[in-house]
Formats: C-alpha cells, structure tokens, sequence
C-alpha cells in the first residue's frame, strides 16, 4: 500500500503534532531564517543568522540589526527610502505617499514568492 502522506521540509522534525497550518507557518519562517542573504556592505550572499534581530556577513564581518526571520522587514526597507527622500528634500505628502508605495511593494513580494 502506497504512503499517503510525507513529511517535508525543515519540519519533519515535528512529526504529525501540532497541526497542519502550525508546521506550514513554521517551516516558511524557518525557511526564511536558514536563507543566505546578500550584505550591504560587499554585495556578497554571505548574510546568515547570529540571534533574534542579529544577522552577520561571513565575508566581510559587518554585523546589523534586521528582522526576527529575515533581515530587511518591510519597515526597514521603507524607512530607508523615507530617510533618503527626506535627506534628497522632498515633501511630507511625497515621503507618506512612498511609504504607501513601498508597502504596497513589498506585500505584492510576498504573494509573489508564496506562490
């Protein structure tokens, strides 16, 4: 007889407790934490995890503050083009309508990459 159901991914760990919706949401924030990502600083995919909130290049050493799962959050990524903005002399209006703009972005990402 044929297995009907496996497990997969970062959370076959767990096993069949806690429930399907639990394990889906833990293994896409699990993933997201175990990712490699690229540094600001020398532009390398070299970015890995150190503790909550605490991410580190391997390459070059440049250690920063990011997310609890990923290190550039929607907040971060607005709020440096709001300070950009601010810095180039644009307006009140221009910097809300930014922000509106870039989160409008970032959600279109993220259903982007889930599916």
């Amino acid at each position: 007889m044929a297995k009907r159901t496996q497990k997969t991914g970062i959370t076959a760990r767990f096993g069949a407790r806690y429930g399907v919706s639990v394990r889906r949401n833990a293994g896409k924030a699990l993933t997201k934490k175990k990712a490699k990502y690229t540094c600001p600083v020398c532009q390398y995919q070299k970015v890995t995890f150190q503790s909550v909130g605490i991410w580190a290049c391997k390459k070059c050493g440049h250690t920063f503050a990011g997310g609890a799962w990923e290190p550039y959050t929607r907040a971060s990524e607005a709020n440096s083009k709001i300070t950009r903005r601010s810095i180039e002399g644009a307006t009140t209006a221009d910097m809300a309508f930014i922000a509106q703009q870039a989160a409008m972005d970032y959600e279109r990402s993220n259903a982007d990459e889930e599916e």
